[in-house]
């Protein structure tokens, strides 16, 4: 693409992209919800809880209802005794994954110090033992 062609095309945009993704993904906790749901495999309310340091029931149902308004999680709800509730992340939730991957390399790499108490930095190979996903 030509830089007359890029620069019409920024011109022509309402919204800044970045603050938009920004907007949906950059409220207190949401980012870390997602982390828990791609990275870590889980769906229940009391998993999040349980390892989403800081986050209270009021802000967390308050955030997995806006993801699911945005689409990027489903909630289902079982017919047991007692009720069971999962979070599923959708397609559109699977498209963050690549983005968390690169942000967690990135702290690996350049931040050991915080991250880890060896403060030795990794790759995220190393540190997740696979490569990360590439953006589509």
């Amino acid at each position: 693409m030509k830089e007359k062609e890029v620069e019409h095309l920024i011109q022509d945009t309402k919204w800044c992209p970045i603050d938009q993704t920004f907007r949906i993904l950059g409220k207190k906790f949401t980012i870390h919800i997602l982390r828990n749901m791609l990275l870590l495999k889980q769906k229940r309310f009391n998993e999040f809880m349980d390892d989403i340091e800081g986050i209270n029931t009021k802000i967390l149902s308050i955030r997995l209802k806006e993801m699911e308004e945005n689409g990027l999680i489903t909630r289902k709800s079982f017919n047991e005794t007692p009720p069971r509730v999962e979070y599923v992340v959708t397609t559109k939730g699977k498209s963050v994954e690549p983005i968390l991957e690169q942000m967690a390399a990135y702290s690996i790499f350049h931040y050991p110090q915080v991250v880890f108490k060896d403060k030795k930095s990794r790759t995220f190979e190393e540190f997740m033992g696979r490569k990360t996903k590439r953006l589509k």
